[in-house]
């Protein structure tokens, strides 16, 4: 079971700090050379996460691929490719020649000082889109460009350098949403163990909630279908073959289960519980529960 890849994990893996005082305040922003995390003797990325709780806009040079539930991206050289935490993806490395720059953000970074930007609302972080985009020459000076800019700002003492780091990043947005997207490969090849494996990492996603006020944000079977821009009908059928179970008893199966660290670890109510698991009322989350454990909530928790 894969573990989701906080800003804290990040920067720890990177032997980093983060910058103080500023997650809590304005959200978070920082830009890196790629080419410093990429392990030439290995060919490997130095930090092999999948799952990441913030969004990332990379500029890419080397030959890699990205891989999601519903097609594969083949990137040569000089690619923009865009990520939000809500939809799973696999970026490839193919050669050591990987370099390049990266900015991670938080939702927090871009609606500090009421910018009103609501980053799933836009185009490029849309279920469905593909948010890869090849570079010609003198795209790739201008992407450069304001990744440096921004690596410079960052470094400097300006008062007011988070508030022009952010009208940097809403430029490098809205640059990537004019650009026409690469095509992707065919999706026959390893398709059903790529969905099935970008299916787990999503539903694994959803979890752990901390909150009795949080809810689970996909709950049903065309939830996640929607989400990795397939039909429902295919992911089930890809699930039943690779898995043996169905896309509804694999949501329920892991509901179950963390209703069972619920109901051990906190002491949140049952209504609680079952209205952060996506329940109308108490009665009808005890009813799965027992269908799922043949016990009562209150009965599993004594």
């Amino acid at each position: 079971m894969s573990t989701l890849s906080s800003l804290e994990d990040f920067y720890q893996r990177n032997a980093a700090s983060l910058p103080e005082g500023i997650v809590k305040e304005i959200g978070h922003f920082n830009v890196f050379e790629a080419e410093k995390l990429f392990d030439k003797t290995t060919g490997q990325r130095i930090m092999p996460y999948s799952r990441r709780a913030y969004y990332k806009i990379s500029w890419l040079r080397g030959k890699s691929r990205a891989e999601y539930a519903d097609k594969v991206i083949d990137v040569k050289a000089n690619a923009l490719l865009f990520a939000t935490p809500k939809i799973p993806y696999h970026w490839v490395p193919e050669d050591g020649n990987q370099s390049g720059m990266f900015c991670i953000f938080t939702p927090e970074f871009l609606s500090a000082r009421n910018s009103g930007v609501i980053l799933d609302e836009l185009p490029i972080f849309q279920p469905g889109q593909v948010p890869v985009f090849q570079l010609s020459a003198q795209e790739v000076e201008e992407v450069a460009a304001l990744f440096r800019k921004m690596q410079t700002e960052l470094a400097g003492d300006y008062k007011f350098k988070y508030d022009l780091l952010r009208n940097l990043l809403q430029e490098l947005i809205h640059y990537g949403q004019k650009l026409q997207p690469l095509s992707s490969l065919s999706t026959t090849q390893n398709a059903s163990q790529r969905i099935s494996s970008l299916f787990i990492e999503l539903l694994e996603r959803q979890f752990p909630l901390d909150s009795p006020r949080q809810k689970l944000g996909l709950r049903t079977a065309k939830d996640y279908a929607d989400r990795l821009a397939v039909h429902v009908n295919h992911l089930n059928k890809v699930l039943k073959e690779v898995t043996g179970s169905t896309t509804t008893e694999l949501i329920s199966g892991r509901v179950a289960q963390e209703a069972k660290i619920m109901l051990k670890q906190t002491d949140w109510s049952v209504g609680d519980i079952g209205y952060s698991l996506g329940f109308e009322d108490a009665a009808h989350f005890s009813h799965f529960f027992k269908k799922q454990t043949a016990m009562k909530p209150l009965e599993f928790r004594s």
